[in-house]
């Protein structure tokens, strides 16, 4: 007899697209569980620049896999795969169910598919020169001749249009010197149900909520916290301060820009990094979308996500 699969959800969209708030309503009127699915909102100490959830609002639901890493430390997606999976089935044995948001590529990934992404950490300086040649023209199919030149076997498995998977394999083997495809790899579990949702907003209105939240942001203290994170030992290059909101924010300690020079460009980088994450979602197999500013709203999702 085959074993029921866990049912889980995800709430997922571009950044400023309403689903913090969407899913906390959905989260308390169903009694889930919130997992946080964002790779910044991971780190401890980091609240203004993550738009991290208030204390007020993670009082109202359980809210796990936030503040679960030193800002100093690297972390990978299979790192927080292994701990989502793990919060998955000891909420599921306590008769919760689990509902993550956030809207990290790589961590839906680790979520919904069965690959093996590595416990290699991540280094930002690798990624970063990788992605910006994916963004040339060209790029990708450099990338993949790349992969295919150091690791066939995996470039045989990936299409050209992959490449958060393209770079982390690129990654990882310059790393370590090892193919992605002779890494150890471990058992992947496929014992879940996953239903996905996402948000939509009209470009106008998602390039408005952005500039509204960088406002916020900067209003709440966002330079006084990158500062203290430099005091308390965070290296500029740590994988946490290449987020977007931190980088932009060290030139302003320095002296070198203004914090309205900043402003402007944490404004620039969010909407370029929203046009990514909907480029992404677009290649989401199964995923359900929500107008995010429908007055229902709440319950087309509950309704698409309830049942």
């Amino acid at each position: 007899m085959t074993e029921k699969k866990i049912r889980c959800r995800i709430l997922t969209g571009p950044t400023c697209s309403g689903k913090s708030r969407l899913g906390l309503r959905l989260a308390e009127e169903n009694g889930w569980v919130i997992a946080c699915m964002d790779s910044m909102q991971i780190y401890r100490g980091m609240d203004i620049g993550t738009a991290k959830p208030s204390r007020e609002e993670q009082a109202r639901v359980d809210h796990c896999l936030f503040d679960i890493c030193d800002p100093r430390d690297a972390f990978s997606a299979a790192l927080w795969r292994d701990q989502a999976e793990s919060l998955i089935r000891r909420k599921w044995a306590e008769g919760r169910e689990v509902l993550f948001v956030g809207g990290t590529g790589l961590y839906l990934d680790a979520l919904i598919h069965p690959m093996d992404l590595g416990s290699t950490p991540a280094d930002p300086e690798i990624r970063e020169k990788l992605r910006k040649t994916a963004e040339e023209d060209g790029g990708r199919e450099r990338l993949h001749a790349m992969l295919a030149s150091v690791d066939p076997e995996t470039a045989e498995r990936l299409p050209i249009n992959d490449v958060r998977r393209i770079i982390r394999a690129i990654e990882v083997y310059k790393i370590t010197g090892i193919p992605f495809s002779r890494q150890p790899k471990r058992q992947m579990d496929d014992s879940f149900e996953w239903m996905i949702a996402a948000t939509r907003v009209q470009r106008d209105s998602l390039y408005e909520h952005i500039n509204q939240r960088t406002g916020k942001m900067m209003d709440a203290g966002l330079e006084e916290e990158v500062r203290r994170l430099l005091l308390e030992g965070v290296p500029e290059n740590a994988q946490s301060m290449q987020g977007i909101g931190y980088k932009e924010m060290i030139p302003v300690i320095h002296g070198l820009c203004s914090i309205e020079e900043a402003a402007e460009q944490i404004r620039l980088h969010t909407r370029h990094y929203a046009k990514r994450q909907q480029t992404y979602l677009r290649r989401v197999e199964r995923i359900q979308y929500i107008d995010a500013e429908r007055e229902d709203a709440w319950q087309r999702l509950n309704e698409m996500m309830a049942g």
